[in-house]
């Protein structure tokens, strides 16, 4: 494989891992919190907005591992012009 092919697997790596990651735990996290609602109905106020907080700092993570694999691939296209 020469670099090129390289360079796409690392992005592609990374993005994936970065979303089956922020999958894994988006659905952890409303698991846990649903449960805990159904538990106590009366702490459902309180378990809603630390729970829309979470699932947005993982997202953010996700749309940080897209960040990365889009630098990697940018980084690839210079490299490659440079090249040629």
């Amino acid at each position: 494989m020469d670099t090129n092919s390289w360079v796409v697997l690392s992005a592609s790596i990374a993005f994936s891992s970065a979303v089956f990651g922020g999958t894994l735990a988006q659905g952890k996290a409303a698991s846990v919190a649903l449960e805990g609602i159904a538990r106590n109905p009366a702490a459902a106020d309180k378990l809603q907005t630390p729970m829309i907080l979470a699932l947005a700092l993982i997202e953010s993570l996700v749309l940080f591992g897209f960040g990365i694999a889009f630098l990697i691939l940018q980084k690839f296209a210079v490299v490659a012009a440079v090249a040629h």
